[in-house]
């Protein structure tokens, strides 16, 4: 049986995530001088403007309106004419320090409190958590969203190497991938859209895109006569970043995780210390997941964790290998008992995420990308 499925990656110029990569050097600013702050930072943008709110708790001491501009700087968005300019930009910061009454259910979990002897934090918020691996490629990730990270990061690369010196920081692409019997076969569709400087004429632009953006990065083989492509479809594309359309921190939860081929639990992960599961755990269960797959458990896996604010363990853990296991599931489940603490304290010791990382992880797909701790296998 036939179908197609489409995934979606954007630039880091797009408005929603400038505001995730801003949060995130945030976040990465305070971890640098203090391991256990309390970081929930939101960024808000718009035309010429950058707003920063949410809590923060730490003893480090941050000039939060520099690491805005030079975050706004490294994206190369420097003209307020067509985008934002980080030199001229407005911004307004409005934080305050954690609740304490969320604070008591983290510093001390409720299993401690009541005299369990389990040395963990509690879990920052309530929620559901996935992780999700497959076959598809070589990260185990699925097919459409990798090559979909992969035409955006190379959409950025050619810009800011000059390659097509012409391109803005602004951008968007779509890959849609036939599957036949469940296996990739071919890429059915491409759709880029490349913010642009004016004088440019549209048809040099696809053809620059077509040639050094597309046939660059996708393999030949999933290339065919009836491969349709979409180029700034438009026609025009000049006005961009903030400027084009407001920002906002997390609006892009699926180009962060699996292109839509897994559930998601809703929770958004940029600004957001390892405290909050919907970060830390997410992270954990594409562990989870990439481990089973990579060891050849199953050839695809998603693995749901779900925790109560102020509770140390997971209130449930859910395996499903969509029948390609090799071993039964309760013995995966098992498995992952006995080589993984999923508490947050469990959690953020084994993944070592105490430490600044976080503006790795913004752009490009949280998962996949090799030198992340939680893309590391092992023998379970």
């Amino acid at each position: 049986m036939k179908k197609l499925f489409t995934s979606e990656s954007v630039t880091e110029g797009h408005p929603d995530k400038l505001c995730d990569y801003i949060s995130d050097s945030i976040l990465d600013s305070y971890l640098e001088k203090d391991e256990n702050a309390r970081v929930a930072c939101e960024t808000v943008a718009g035309k010429g403007e950058i707003y920063i709110t949410g809590e923060i708790s730490s003893t480090a001491d941050i000039d939060i309106e520099k690491v805005v501009r030079n975050t706004i700087k490294e994206v190369g968005y420097e003209n307020s004419k067509y985008d934002i300019d980080y030199k001229t930009c407005t911004i307004r910061i409005n934080i305050s320090k954690q609740s304490p009454d969320i604070a008591q259910g983290v510093d001390k979990s409720l299993e401690d409190r009541e005299g369990e002897n389990i040395e963990s934090e509690g879990a920052g918020d309530q929620g559901l958590m996935f992780g999700y691996a497959c076959d598809e490629t070589e990260e185990l990730m699925p097919l459409p969203i990798s090559l979909a990270h992969k035409l955006a990061r190379k959409l950025t690369e050619v810009r800011k190497n000059k390659v097509i010196d012409y391109l803005r920081p602004d951008g968007k692409v779509q890959v849609t991938v036939e599957y036949e019997n469940e296996e990739p076969v071919r890429v059915d569709t491409i759709v880029v859209s490349s913010q642009h400087l004016p004088e440019i004429e549209l048809e040099t632009l696809k053809k620059d895109i077509m040639e050094k953006v597309i046939k660059t990065t996708i393999p030949e083989n999933l290339l065919d006569k009836k491969t349709k492509y979409f180029i700034n479809p438009t026609g025009r594309f000049v006005i961009g970043g903030p400027l084009g359309d407001s920002g906002l921190t997390g609006r892009k939860i699926i180009v962060d995780t699996y292109g839509g081929a897994a559930r998601h639990g809703g929770g958004a992960f940029s600004g957001k210390d390892a405290t909050k599961v919907d970060r830390s755990a997410s992270y954990m269960a594409r562990c989870i997941a990439k481990n089973i797959v990579a060891n050849g458990y199953a050839k695809r896996c998603e693995i749901q964790l779900a925790y109560s604010i102020g509770v140390a363990k997971p209130v449930s853990i859910y395996v499903n290998t969509y029948g390609t296991y090799t071993i039964p599931e309760e013995e995966i489940i098992k498995k992952i008992e006995n080589n993984f603490d999923l508490t947050p304290t469990g959690i953020i010791n084994y993944l070592g995420l105490k430490k600044p990382i976080y503006r790795k992880t913004t752009n490009y797909g949280h998962f996949g990308k090799k030198d992340l701790p939680w893309e590391f296998v092992t023998k379970m």
